[in-house]
């Protein structure tokens, strides 16, 4: 009958609609109801989201009586950064032309989030740093300091909300003590700790290292364990280390810029001692510079040619070296260390370790900051108070079920608060024994030397490792099983096309220009080249040349 092919549809239509709900598990991060909800963007693993998630809804719970739905918007640092120019470039134009009722045009759309343009020559600039659009999230939490700076020079982050006045200003005038030089200082060795301006400030510190399986590593002949990137040039690791495509994450590039930066501090270390025809500090200092910037992307590239991989997620890199699957890898210290804890033997012992080179890494932050146009800004103010609070550090660093600590898993993070290493609290640290502000002293940073190229490294790890990898790999392994003759060799490590000035110079003004026709040429062209490179040395290593 026609009536029971109505209900048949009805029924399936309400199964559809009811399914998610019947299926939703009972652990999900979105409560049944809730009365505020925070929205947050984030490149933050699932247990850190956890952990800060659950344990700041239940202080608001107990605090306010409210209950609070975390929204997190997950993706790496570098594609959160892209989404936020998209959406804040839409949310303006909506603004310019329906609420201030003008033209759009390209102009408009070149200066509006162009830090480069000042307030006082484009009307647009100014209209956009004077406006409170929105894209619906309150606040940017985890990822680099670069990033976020980026962010605030756009003019996506700020300080204070322009209408409620919530914000780090606001976190700062209740708490002078914690942005100073005894909790956390505008910068130390080198890296930036937070914004001047306070439109961001670091909530946790973090270095970079080699994250290795012993076991892997032994039954390669290798007997030692790493201790300097340049280990990872080592020939028997050909096919065995796990890489991060920096293109699609900031912490990654940042790993490539401390390799840069150690080989920049030793190439000025030789110049000083033998200056030639150097004759002041600061020639010296700018040839050091420029021959570093060489050493440091031959040292990328062959620990490149060593990679069976570039992942799109860097999480992923210990998960592999801990199944067996890569014998290394370069990832962010609280990976390593957290890898290291999932495999240790009741005897202390674990197949799987991890090093921060010595003076090889900084120490720098995962910062936090409020969005421009917040849809909840005293509430986002609420969390980063939090964040930055004795309850937020404690959750960073102290061990899992420890009064503070994380329930789950502990999250091996250092805090940022030089204040908060007390006896007290570093009897209930994971890693009391690390001592950053002390390891701070081993690398100063000199974001001077590598800053201006931070984007153009990026590029330039894609079009001469990423993009060309097969053809760097298999010439590589042919060098190996030539015996690495000396011209092979020297072909291959050419990196005259992508020198320093070039770097600083033509190809960050392309990439600066966001001419994607452009930089789409440019590595091309780059790409091109090199693969004819690899293949140049491929030829001559057959040749036994």
């Amino acid at each position: 009958m026609p009536w029971r092919k109505e209900i048949a549809v009805a029924t399936s239509l309400c199964l559809i609609l009811v399914g998610p709900f019947i299926l939703r598990p009972a652990q999900s991060t979105a409560p049944r109801h809730y009365d505020r909800r925070l929205v947050i963007m984030t490149p933050h693993h699932e247990l850190i989201r956890e952990e800060f998630g659950k344990a700041f809804a239940r202080h608001w719970k107990l605090t306010k009586n409210e209950t609070l739905f975390i929204d997190w918007r997950v993706a790496g640092t570098s594609e959160l950064g892209m989404m936020m120019k998209s959406d804040f470039a839409a949310a303006f134009e909506y603004h310019w032309t329906h609420g201030l009722g003008k033209t759009w045009s390209k102009e408009v759309a070149e200066s509006c989030l162009n830090p480069k343009v000042t307030a006082a020559t484009s009307e647009a600039r100014a209209a956009f740093l004077q406006s409170n659009v929105s894209i619906g999230v309150d606040l940017f939490f985890g990822g680099g300091p670069y990033d976020f700076q980026a962010q605030a020079d756009n003019g996506v982050l700020v300080a204070a909300d322009e209408q409620t006045k919530a914000g780090l200003v606001a976190i700062q005038a209740r708490h002078p003590e914690w942005f100073s030089d005894a909790g956390i200082a505008e910068s130390v060795s080198g890296e930036m700790f937070r914004d001047k301006d306070l439109r961001w400030c670091g909530t946790c510190l973090s270095s970079f290292g080699i994250v290795f399986n012993r076991d892997v590593l032994r039954r390669l002949g290798i007997a030692k364990d790493p201790t300097q990137w340049s280990d990872l040039m080592d020939a028997r690791l050909a096919g065995q280390l796990a890489l991060a495509d920096p293109s699609k994450s900031g912490s990654v590039t940042k790993a490539f810029e401390m390799i840069i930066q150690q080989q920049m501090h030793r190439a000025i270390a030789e110049l000083t001692a033998k200056p030639g025809k150097l004759k002041t500090p600061q020639a010296i200092e700018a040839a050091g510079v420029r021959l570093g910037w060489e050493r440091g992307l031959q040292l990328i590239q062959h620990i490149s040619a060593n990679s069976r991989y570039f992942t799109d997620a860097a999480p992923k890199i210990p998960l592999e070296v801990a199944k067996g699957d890569a014998a290394a890898g370069m990832c962010i210290d609280f990976y390593g260390r957290s890898a290291e804890e999932d495999l240790r033997r009741a005897d202390g012992s674990s197949r799987v370790g991890f090093v921060a080179p010595a003076g090889g890494t900084s120490m720098a932050v995962d910062p936090i900051a409020l969005m421009r146009g917040a849809p909840e800004p005293e509430l986002a103010e609420a969390f980063m108070e939090w964040v930055l609070s004795d309850a937020g550090q404690s959750l960073w660093a102290f061990r899992a079920g420890m009064p503070g600590g994380p329930v789950k898993k502990a999250l091996r993070r250092l805090p940022v608060r030089r204040d908060f290493y007390t006896p007290e609290h570093e009897r209930l640290m994971s890693d009391a024994q690390e001592k950053p502000f002390e390891k701070m002293k081993a690398f100063v940073y000199h974001p001077e030397w590598t800053g201006p190229a931070f984007n153009a490294l990026r590029f330039i790890v894609r079009v001469t490792c990423v993009d060309t990898h097969v053809e760097q790999r298999h010439a590589w392994e042919t060098i190996i099983h030539e015996g690495q003759t000396q011209r092979s060799n020297e072909v291959f490590s050419q990196m005259s096309l992508v020198s320093y000035d070039n770097a600083v110079g033509e190809l960050s003004q392309v990439l600066r220009s966001r001419d994607k026709v452009q930089e789409v040429r440019a590595a091309r062209q780059l790409s091109d080249a090199f693969r004819r490179q690899y293949e140049t040395a491929l030829a001559l290593a057959k040749e036994g040349r």
